[in-house]
């Protein structure tokens, strides 16, 4: 259990994250696609996700699964960051140069975690 810092800011960031479902449920049930379906359920799952997977990057029997299922989840979160480049109403306001780079991000913060998998 003893990582570099990065790695509990790694967890400590999908700790918040998944807290944020909780807090402002209406903001992330908007940025998903018309097609899914349970808005309201993928909101609260996700979140309860970010928040364990958190949690299981901090513990080494837990921490490489964790990093699996993080780049497994954030795979999934990627149809909502297109969805929120594609239609107005789910991009909430935010300039389209930040919409663009929040999909490189992505494949950033799955590589950040699949680096973990060699400590």
């Amino acid at each position: 259990m003893n990582y570099p810092w990065h790695l509990y800011f790694m967890a400590a960031i999908y700790i918040g994250a998944g807290f944020m479902h909780f807090a402002k449920p209406e903001m992330y049930m908007r940025i998903l696609p018309g097609y899914l379906p349970g808005h309201k359920f993928l909101v609260n799952f996700s979140g309860f996700a970010e928040i364990i997977l958190g949690i299981a990057l901090c513990f080494t029997p837990t921490k490489d699964f964790a990093i699996y299922l993080i780049i497994a989840m954030l795979t999934f979160f990627l149809p909502a960051h297109l969805h929120m480049l594609f239609d107005k109403r789910a991009a909430m306001g935010l300039p389209k140069w930040i919409l663009i780079w929040r999909i490189p991000l992505q494949f950033a913060l799955m590589y950040w975690a699949y680096w973990y998998l060699r400590i």
